[in-house]
């Protein structure tokens, strides 16, 4: 390739990026459901921009190129929520999601002062689920999204990902 990957915040310029490359990616996650009204194919560009603007929003670039996203939040309760974690199609499989997971959470826990993050993916998704047990994550509940897609929610607290970033 020649070029590594950077991970830093999303601009305000990335938006069109990111929802092309969310678009893209959460493909096979929808071909896995047999459901291609999944939120974040269906999610509005305006609505993407908004959370660029209110939420932690990361992206992976190779050269000019968004080629992974991931967003979070933190509520009053010092619960993070992880979504829409995606990586290119062509980069899958080289620890690009585990680079982005790793990097929300520290931002999160750096000026969001999340003390748990939480996130959800669908039941059958077992790469996703496999990066999320790697990283720590634990099943918390269960639930349909409005989609009617079968969710897993796991959570794993934040001094765990702090630890884990000191030992790595």
């Amino acid at each position: 390739m020649g070029m590594s990957v950077t991970i830093s915040a999303a601009a305000a310029e990335d938006a069109e990026q990111i929802f092309k490359l969310q678009y893209l990616a959460f493909q096979r996650e929808a071909e896995l459901y047999g459901n291609y009204l999944i939120q974040p194919l269906t999610q509005s560009l305006d609505s993407l921009k908004a959370e660029l603007a209110s939420d932690t929003v990361l992206v992976a670039r190779l050269g000019d190129e968004v080629v992974g996203t991931v967003r979070g939040s933190t509520g009053e309760d010092g619960t993070a929520s992880i979504a829409k974690l995606c990586v290119h199609p062509r980069l899958q499989g080289h620890g690009l999601g585990a680079r982005l997971l790793r990097a929300v959470e520290e931002a999160l826990a750096g000026h969001g002062a999340a003390t748990r993050f939480r996130l959800h993916t669908g039941v059958k998704s077992e790469s996703n689920l496999r990066l999320y047990r790697k990283a720590g994550y634990a099943q918390v509940g269960n639930r349909t999204a409005s989609d009617g897609v079968h969710l897993v929610i796991l959570e794993k607290e934040a001094a765990e990902a702090t630890d884990f970033a000191v030992s790595a």
